[in-house]
């Protein structure tokens, strides 16, 4: 594991179309700072049920996003989703009751709003959780400073030098699609972090 589990990270956030913005910009910060971004998505194992999926890449990493933003109803059930608290909840079972490399785990809790959660999920009050006030561009920068501490030793870009990076990677994009025959609108999240990682090699 090594290496590969201390720079891996669990992304564990909405995966609609609203939150979509903030999602991408997320990838591509971990991205950037040299980093590998991981989640529920790169698994598709119709053999194993999703939980145990979750378990699986949760387990690689050792470094966790969580935003617990999302507590709207789902309009069509009127009930909201209950996924990103239970992925958060296995990231930190497993910092407490794991083994070995498991108790290194590190987390950043994101909410969009501060001491909103204090409403909603009150069992995580005292932990450091911080405001992304819905946009994209503070989430880079939160992102990139809470990689920073958590590896002192690297000497990583600052927010806004990576915000710039992501804007122009966002305009190359369509470019990159027709070129490999993609469609931004279809993109996979494999797609999409190969996408970054091409472009980041042809962009040092």
């Amino acid at each position: 594991m090594g290496t590969a589990y201390q720079r891996s990270v669990f992304i564990n956030c909405p995966f609609d179309l609203q939150y979509q913005p903030l999602f991408e910009a997320i990838v591509f910060a971990i991205s950037n700072c040299g980093f590998h971004p991981r989640c529920s998505l790169e698994v598709d194992d119709g053999s194993q049920i999703r939980i145990e999926n979750i378990f699986t890449v949760i387990s690689g990493c050792k470094l966790g996003i969580h935003d617990i933003s999302a507590t709207e109803p789902d309009p069509a059930n009127q009930l909201p989703r209950f996924n990103m608290p239970l992925e958060l909840g296995v990231f930190l079972g497993a910092k407490r009751y794991g083994e070995g490399l498991q108790k290194e785990k590190v987390c950043l809790i994101l909410d969009r709003d501060p001491y909103r959660y204090q409403k909603f999920i009150s069992d995580i009050a005292g932990q450091d959780i911080r405001a992304h006030r819905a946009d994209p561009k503070t989430t880079v920068s939160l992102i990139r400073n809470w990689l920073r501490t958590t590896s002192p030793s690297l000497n990583l870009p600052g927010g806004e030098a990576i915000w710039e990076r992501y804007l122009e990677f966002r305009s190359a994009l369509p470019s990159l699609c027709r070129t490999l025959k993609l469609s931004p609108n279809e993109l996979t999240f494999a797609d999409y972090l190969w996408l970054i990682t091409t472009w980041l090699d042809q962009n040092p």
